[in-house]
């Protein structure tokens, strides 16, 4: 077995540490010809975050807001430097709003078009945070994030724990019995599946939740609802016709929050750490991979697998001709990387993984809104 010197000399250093194969090392999307030395001091907003849609300046019954940073206004994005900035995917009364203002409640909340603009935003200094769903009770895994974690090379630092409770919204002087379909997230819809069915609403997905409760108050649709939070109803000037729909009470996201460097590793409250590595392929490999936790008593709380991308089959050692398909798996433990346990743990997963990184060693949210 390698020394500890050999592999990590302090909890900070392995949170940053890669080991890499060359196959498929993970390389950000974007690249840099000069990273600042520390975070610059901004004087004004992107003028186009403020400028008004055409269409809602013809709405008096629907108040102009920001439009989401795309991934194009990036390098032309600026902040005022006066509070914390945090990028969340969607726009002003998204779930994710409320989760980064969880986090951070006195924060400036940005809202970005896509996850990708997030994570640039966060890379190229245009915000210090971004917080991103990550898995729902209800509706698994929000796999685009997963891989967004192996693309990019930013840290998680936290998590939030976030009650999602759906309304159902339409414009003010809409009945239920007016409505013949409803639009919001896939997630979303899944989510209220029953109730949907129930009432007889046709169900059509859009990208957001407080998209679909902005599209159906910027047409003043009357035939159409939207699935959304309060929230994104006083916001955008709608009516809740019934609240808390979702099929199941216990319906909870929780997102990370990403920041460009780790945070130090503590001992005194629960941490949670987050990983991700690939083996190859044999019996019993993947049981010698979590037996590494089990034999220092460390509780895995999630396990995600995930194509790896670069080359998703490989020819087995054989005469068959058979192939394999190569995964990259994502762990979340329950132990800090300053705890002696985790750090061993992960000295011996090396030994059999051909890639294995850190994503982060963070605080668990023990609160729930």
């Amino acid at each position: 077995m390698a020394t500890a010197t050999s592999i990590v000399r302090s909890p900070a250093a392995l949170l940053s540490a890669k080991v890499t194969v060359s196959d498929h090392k993970p390389t950000p999307t974007v690249q840099f010809s000069r990273f600042p030395s520390k975070r610059s001091c901004f004087t004004a907003l992107l003028s186009s975050l403020h400028d008004n849609n055409n269409d809602d300046d013809n709405n008096n019954n629907v108040i102009s807001h920001p439009k989401p940073l795309s991934s194009s206004q990036l390098f032309n994005s600026v902040s005022n430097g006066s509070r914390l900035r945090v990028a969340y995917q969607g726009v002003r009364g998204a779930y994710s709003e409320a989760a980064a203002e969880k986090a951070y409640p006195n924060c400036e909340a940005v809202p970005c078009d896509q996850f990708d603009s997030a994570f640039q935003a966060v890379e190229k200094w245009l915000v210090d945070r971004a917080v991103l769903p990550i898995e729902n009770s209800l509706g698994g895994s929000i796999h685009r994030n997963y891989d967004l974690l192996l693309r990019h090379s930013l840290h998680i630092v936290g998590e939030v724990k976030l009650a999602v409770q759906h309304c159902l919204l339409a414009n003010h002087g809409v009945q239920l019995e007016d409505l013949s379909r409803v639009l919001s997230h896939p997630q979303a819809l899944a989510q209220c599946e029953n109730t949907l069915t129930k009432i007889g609403l046709s169900r059509e997905a859009v990208d957001d939740t407080a998209l679909a409760a902005k599209h159906v108050a910027l047409h003043k649709l009357k035939d159409t609802g939207a699935v959304a939070s309060s929230s994104a109803a006083k916001i955008y000037g709608l009516n809740i016709l019934a609240q808390d729909i979702q099929d199941d009470c216990d319906n909870v996201t929780r997102f990370l929050i990403l920041a460009r460097e780790p945070i130090i590793p503590g001992i005194q409250n629960p941490f949670k750490t987050s990983i991700v590595f690939s083996l190859e392929e044999g019996p019993g490999v993947l049981f010698k991979a979590l037996a590494v936790f089990a034999l220092r008593q460390i509780n895995l709380t999630k396990i995600e697998s995930r194509p790896l991308r670069n080359q998703p089959l490989r020819a087995a050692d054989d005469n068959n001709g058979s192939k394999y398909f190569d995964y990259l798996f994502y762990v979340d433990f329950e132990a800090s990387m300053a705890e002696e346990r985790a750090q061993n743990a992960l000295r011996h997963l090396k030994e059999f993984a051909t890639f294995l990184r850190v994503l982060g060693s963070y605080p668990v949210d023990t609160t729930m809104m």
